[in-house]
């Protein structure tokens, strides 16, 4: 705001004020504009040409600068705002550090799941049993949480029994699709499962289109033609398939999809940390799932199977599970803390390349056979998921 007043006698500068500012005691404004209404009448005009801009400045005062328009007895009032980027600046992270950070956790969580994987398919070649295996991932990541906030090396989250509702239809999603991926690895390559894992994304645009009602950009449409597209290409030209490894990653797909949905839903205006939140998912799809699989193969084909396993592969067997099962966790858990630094966007990006990493290296260990036009479409299918998720940004 600007403001011109006659004043014959009385001339202010910007030092005057300052001065005052410091030494006197300050002249409140509902005391001083009133006095300006009383001295109309004594030739004295109050004339309003802009708007008064005041901010905050350092300290939280105003800094107010008064000037001579060097056009007779008017003054010119001026109020702007102290710069505070100086300050912000220097309480945030450098764009640099941030990326290292992210650097730093896509590689984590990509080194962990390929040995994960890797791990994964040992013992389910030496000891066939997908529902045990599920059981004992999410056991022992179970347990080393609790260890955790036992000795205080890890802040146990404050929850509720309304947080643990929210959790549970996430909690029956992850252990669907958990078990079904191990199934499916224990029936195909890995390779295979994680190229029909990728056509993740045309599963969540068709639930959130059919079933939520979502609509999207064309773009994004037009993204799952190859992803659809190479994930039938690979599946035809697999020289190893297997329906039951088909289907299990496909089901995989549709659970994840549905967790990812609950998750939404049910976290809203939670404050759990992502390592606490997976820790806490660990702990109740192992309840869920530890019946089922008693159930579904039980202890005494545990124990035949156990027997034969150690009679051919040795010891080393147990090493295999306690590597698989504690990367399981710690892979789970980085993603989960991931999630709390990146946008979904980039988590997205990220997850396409995780993909291509275990499937290559999935490949040079195992020796897994493939075909150029199943690779082909591996290629195309991994592409897809790329385009998909930059047509969702």
């Amino acid at each position: 705001m600007i403001s011109s007043l006659r004043q014959p006698v009385v001339g202010i500068s910007g030092s005057d004020l300052l001065l005052r500012q410091r030494h006197a005691t300050p002249v409140k404004a509902r005391s001083f504009l009133p006095s300006l209404a009383r001295e109309k009448g004594q030739g004295s005009l109050v004339s309003v040409h802009k708007p008064l801009h005041i901010a905050s400045s350092l300290g939280g005062r105003n800094f107010v600068s008064v000037k001579s328009d060097g056009k007779g007895d008017s003054v010119k009032c001026e109020a702007y705002e102290a710069d505070r980027s100086e300050v912000e600046s220097s309480n945030t992270p450098s764009e640099a550090s941030k990326k290292v950070k992210i650097g730093i956790y896509f590689a984590t969580w990509w080194a962990l799941n390929v040995v994960f994987n890797i791990y994964n398919k040992k013992v389910l070649n030496a000891y066939p049993f997908p529902w045990l295996t599920s059981t004992l991932s999410l056991a022992c990541g179970s347990l080393m949480m609790l260890i955790s906030w036992a000795t205080g090396i890890a802040e146990a989250p404050k929850t509720d029994p309304e947080f643990w509702k929210s959790l549970f239809p996430v909690a029956v999603a992850h252990t669907i699709g958990h078990v079904a991926a191990t199934v499916s690895m224990s029936k195909v390559a890995v390779s295979f499962t994680h190229i029909i894992k990728s056509g993740e994304p045309a599963f969540s645009v068709l639930v959130s289109r059919f079933l939520l009602g979502e609509t999207f950009p064309v773009p994004v449409y037009l993204s799952l033609l190859p992803i659809i597209g190479g994930c039938a290409l690979a599946a035809v030209t697999e020289l190893n398939f297997n329906m039951t490894g088909f289907m299990g990653a496909m089901i995989s797909n549709l659970a994840f999809v549905f967790r990812n949905i609950f998750s939404k839903k049910g976290m809203k205006g939670k404050s759990v940390s992502g390592m606490n939140y997976y820790a806490c998912l660990s702990i109740l799809s192992l309840a869920i799932l530890t019946p089922f699989a008693i159930a579904v193969e039980g202890p005494q084909m545990w124990i035949a199977g156990w027997k034969t396993s150690i009679s051919q592969i040795g010891n080393q067997l147990i090493w295999w599970i306690a590597a698989q099962s504690v990367f399981y966790h710690l892979y789970n858990q980085v993603s989960y803390m991931s999630l709390d630094e990146i946008s979904p966007l980039t988590f997205s990006i990220g997850n396409t390349m995780k993909r291509i990493s275990v499937i290559v290296s999935s490949i040079i260990i195992f020796h897994t056979p493939v075909q150029p036009v199943n690779a082909l479409g591996a290629a195309i299918a991994i592409l897809g998921t790329f385009l998909y998720s930059q047509a969702k940004q």
